[in-house]
């Protein structure tokens, strides 16, 4: 070989390498409701800077991915984030790059979760501002040690708040929350960091406090009273009709008679309505009382009374409360029983299901709409046990799926292809905006009006394009054939019949039905069944050997009526 054909090799293998050196980076952005409004917070700063960090070290941009106006608090409810997961996977970038781990996730095990899948597609992980890298065994140590204290810090925070809010009420101050019969007027002052406010009496809605305290005083029960002040008009605070438990916590809330109540749930974010303490905050209020004190009394010593025998909603196991749709306003059934005197002298108790906003909110409302449930139940079971058993009819139920998905398919790829068009057209309305400025033939006022136009524009059509590049993942990457179809529908006959519970029952029931409704008839007329990952989880044996890091995946959802 001569020297000349050895050095062209030897040019080619290093512009190769050359080119595979250049590192993919994806950058992620994102921004709550509440930082929005911050210096230094904003989604095209954080684009900007970070833009700027990879055209200085040679990097090349893959994408951009960004959450505007999001929480992060929760990794299912951010698009941006889930389908740069999914991009991970893929390995379509080599870097992921955040102005700060925060925007990422804020609780240390999500981020580690988050980092982890990264690193098992080799993918490092950078942060801008904390000069973070993932890519040495350094870089990990201290990667770790700043997600540890950026963690203490928000728990510090959240601690002092706390404190600080329980000393307002121990001082008879109103730590925010909208209540039936007052108004919040703000009193924050320039020196407060958090909005104050204090609670001043609506006139109108107070009338609606007066009169329910009336009416259970008189001897009502919850739900009489709630029929009552449906009837004559009264709305809660949202605008919407009464329920038993909105007039049972109208009754219990001592904000009514002047007091501040406070503290009564404790780690609410972890436990939400699992701890209640039994010691709360209980201080004379700065705000002016509705309900006289003697009626107040009045009011506790019929709730005490008749504390030992709860008014009982409905039986919650029955596996259908909830799922069964009332056929007139589309409200959950639930559970009511009847005693039935016999001709030979003995009682027998009959189970229905009844719509549950008749019973929790009367007939003002709506009517009861009775189904037995036995014989509802019955039927529901044949019905599921004919599609476990019935190959005809699964093939019938896998050929519908298809066709949804199908027809779901391509007006989701023209709209995909029309939005990125449209993307394409202002992005050239931006190059033509700068052409025209360094041309002088427009001003630079008339450049700064067209670019925040057009950046409008971009961000509004980059919102739009991200669900639907989920809902595009999702249909290239799960199939549910008849196979599957019958393997779900024979485990859950299995898993119902081994059931120790009514709840496990029921848990099941949840797990696969979305709705079942009723006729005019009052007979059942439909049964929705629901495909989607949480199914496919519990009752196929693919899903059951997932790994952990297919729970970040894009979610998929497929409904089918028998």
């Amino acid at each position: 070989m001569s020297a000349m054909m050895m050095q062209q090799q030897t040019n080619q293998q290093t512009f190769s390498n050359t080119i595979t050196a250049v590192k993919r980076v994806a950058i992620y952005a994102r921004v709550s409701t509440k930082e929005q409004a911050e210096e230094g917070y904003s989604i095209d700063e954080q684009k900007r800077l970070l833009t700027e960090w990879c055209d200085r070290n040679g990097y090349i941009v893959h994408e951009v991915y960004a959450d505007r106006g999001i929480s992060g608090k929760s990794i299912k409810n951010r698009p941006a984030l889930v389908q740069l997961l999914d991009d991970a996977k893929h390995k379509k970038f080599d870097v992921v790059l955040v102005w700060k781990t925060n925007r990422l996730a804020r609780k240390i095990l999500d981020l580690l979760k988050i980092v982890e899948v990264f690193e098992h597609s080799y993918i490092s992980f950078r942060s801008y501002t904390e000069s973070l890298e993932t890519e040495t065994s350094s870089g990990k140590l201290q990667f770790h040690m700043m997600a540890a204290i950026a963690e203490f810090e928000r728990n510090t925070i959240s601690e002092n708040v706390k404190m600080g809010m329980l000393a307002r009420a121990r001082e008879g101050k109103w730590n925010g929350g909208r209540v039936l019969g007052y108004d919040l007027e703000d009193i924050s002052t320039q020196d407060n960091k958090r909005k104050h406010t204090k609670l001043v009496i609506n006139e109108k809605e107070a009338k609606t406090v007066k009169r329910i305290f009336e009416l259970y005083i008189a001897g009502n029960g919850y739900k009489a009273v709630a029929n009552r002040v449906n009837k004559e008009g009264h709305l809660g605070k949202r605008g919407k009709p009464f329920s038993i438990s909105t007039i049972k916590t109208i009754l219990e809330n001592p904000v009514y008679v002047g007091m501040i109540r406070y503290d009564v749930r404790r780690n609410w974010t972890d436990k939400r309505r699992g701890d209640i303490n039994p010691t709360p905050i209980l201080q004379q209020g700065e705000h002016e009382p509705i309900i006289s004190q003697l009626d107040w009394e009045k009011a506790q010593q019929i709730l005490k009374k008749r504390s030992s025998k709860p008014n009982r909603v409905h039986g919650g196991t029955f596996p259908f409360t909830g799922v069964m749709k009332c056929p007139q306003c589309g409200s959950g059934m639930v559970v009511m029983r009847t005693v039935n005197k016999l001709v030979d002298g003995t009682r027998k108790t009959l189970e229905y299901y009844a719509c549950g906003a008749w019973k929790n909110q009367g007939t003002s409302v709506c009517r009861s709409n009775t189904i037995r449930a036995d014989k509802a139940e019955s039927y529901i079971f044949e019905r599921l046990q004919a599609l476990a058993t019935n190959k005809q009819l699964i093939k019938e139920v896998a050929n519908r799926v298809n066709n949804k998905r199908s027809n779901h398919n391509e007006p989701l790829r023209q709209e995909h292809q029309e939005l990125l068009k449209e993307l394409e057209q202002a992005k050239r309305k931006k190059d033509k905006a700068m052409e025209l400025y360094e041309e002088d033939i427009i001003t630079k006022v008339d450049l700064q009006q067209r670019l925040i136009k057009v950046n409008n524009q971009l961000e509004q059509l980059e919102l739009r394009l991200q669900p639907i590049k989920l809902q595009l993942q999702s249909l290239k990457v799960h199939t549910i054939n008849e196979t599957t179809i019958q393997e779900v529908m024979a485990n859950f006959q299995k898993a119902f019949k081994k059931a120790m519970t009514q709840e496990q029952q029921k848990h099941l029931v949840t797990l696969i039905i979305k709705e079942i409704t009723l006729n005019e008839k009052r007979e059942v007329g439909s049964i929705q069944i629901q495909f989607n990952s949480t199914v496919l989880d519990y009752l196929t044996e693919q899903g059951a050997d997932r790994s952990s890091a297919d729970d970040l995946s894009a979610p998929f959802y497929v409904l089918v009526a028998i």
